[in-house]
C-alpha cells in the first residue's frame, strides 16, 4: 500500500468518523415519543415462522447473554427480510439485538472492541495516543456512549451478518461484524466491488422491510427510532426511545436520562492504558514468534 493510499484511507475515515459524531449530536437532540410498545423473542419469532436464521452464540461483554429481542411492530420486517434472503439462498446472523444499559456500558470496554478502536484511532492519528476526549469523540460513532443515542437501548436495532445457504460461507462485505477500518461505513470507496454489491443487496432488502442502514456501520440496521425518522427524512419523533427492560416479565420503562453518558474522560483515560499494555503485550507475543 502506498502512502498516498494510506493517507487517502486516513483521510476518508477521519471524514466519516467526523460525520458520525455530527449525526449523534444531531440524534441528541431528535424528539422521541415513546410508545411504550413491547419487546418480543426474536428466536421464538423465527421459529414459529419456521425461517432459516442464525444467532450468535458469543458473549457481548462481562460473560453476559446476548438479549435477541425487538420491539414488537419490528417482528414482521423482521421476519420478511429473513424470507426474502433464504429465498436469494442467504441465511441471515442476527449478532446482536438489544442491550441494556449496563451492557452497553461494558460492551465498548469490552478488550477485542475497544482494542479494535483504539488500534484503528491511533492508525487514523498516525501512531499517536488518543486522549481520553478524542477517544470518547470516536467511540461516539461507533459504540454509542449515550442510552439516546444507542439505539440497541431501545430494542429498535440489529447487527447482522449474512451466510450462504449452500455452504455456510459468509456473504463478503469486505470484513467481518465489527471490522474496525475505512472499511467500516457502508458506503466505504475502498471497499470490493463484490462486497459493495452485496452491501447494496442486504441493504435493499432490509430497508423494503423497514429496517434503515446506519451509514457509518455495514452491519447495523434500525426502525422506528430517531435513527430511522431522521435517516428516511419523515419529520416524524421516534416512536422508540431508550428503555429498561425486564425479559422475565416483559416490562419496559423508559430511561430516565436517556442524555447522561455512559463513559466519562477517567475511565477512558483507565481503558486506553490497559489496551495499550493489551496491544504491547500482543506485540511482543507476535516478535517472540517470528523470531
Amino acid at each position: 500500500m502506498t502512502n498516498t493510499d494510506q493517507a487517502q484511507r486516513r483521510a476518508f475515515w477521519t471524514q466519516q468518523m467526523e460525520l458520525a459524531f455530527d449525526f449523534m449530536e444531531e440524534m441528541r437532540a431528535y424528539p422521541v415519543e415513546e410508545c411504550g410498545e413491547p419487546l418480543v423473542s426474536m428466536k421464538q419469532a423465527v421459529t414459529d415462522a419456521k425461517l432459516e436464521v442464525e444467532f450468535s452464540e458469543s458473549k457481548i461483554a462481562l460473560d453476559l447473554d446476548r438479549v435477541f429481542f425487538l420491539r414488537q411492530g419490528l417482528i414482521p420486517g423482521l421476519l420478511q427480510a429473513a424470507r426474502e434472503m433464504n429465498e436469494r439462498g442467504w441465511v441471515m446472523k442476527v449478532e446482536d439485538g438489544f442491550r441494556s444499559t449496563h451492557m452497553q456500558q461494558s460492551v465498548s470496554r469490552r478488550p477485542r472492541v475497544f482494542d479494535a478502536i483504539l488500534k484503528s484511532t491511533m492508525w487514523e492519528l498516525d501512531g499517536e495516543i488518543p486522549t481520553p476526549e478524542f477517544m470518547l469523540r470516536r467511540l461516539s460513532a461507533l459504540t454509542a456512549p449515550r442510552p439516546k443515542i444507542g439505539t440497541h437501548m431501545s430494542g429498535s436495532a440489529i447487527d447482522i451478518s449474512v451466510y450462504n445457504r449452500d455452504d455456510g460461507s459468509e456473504v463478503d462485505r469486505d470484513g467481518p461484524y465489527l471490522e474496525m477500518s475505512e472499511l467500516t461505513p457502508m458506503l466505504s470507496p475502498f471497499a470490493s466491488r463484490c462486497a459493495r454489491e452485496n452491501r447494496e443487496a442486504i441493504t435493499e432488502i432490509m430497508a423494503r422491510n423497514d429496517f434503515i442502514a446506519y451509514p457509518y456501520e455495514f452491519w447495523h440496521y434500525n426502525g422506528g427510532d430517531c435513527y430511522a425518522e431522521y435517516l428516511t427524512g419523515t419529520g416524524k419523533p421516534g416512536r422508540y426511545g431508550a428503555i429498561h427492560f425486564d425479559e422475565a416479565s416483559g416490562q419496559i420503562t423508559p430511561v430516565e436520562n436517556p442524555d447522561e453518558p455512559l463513559q466519562t474522560p477517567e475511565v477512558m483515560a483507565r481503558e486506553i492504558a490497559a489496551s495499550l499494555a493489551r496491544l504491547s503485550g500482543e506485540n511482543a507475543a507476535l516478535e517472540t514468534k517470528a523470531g
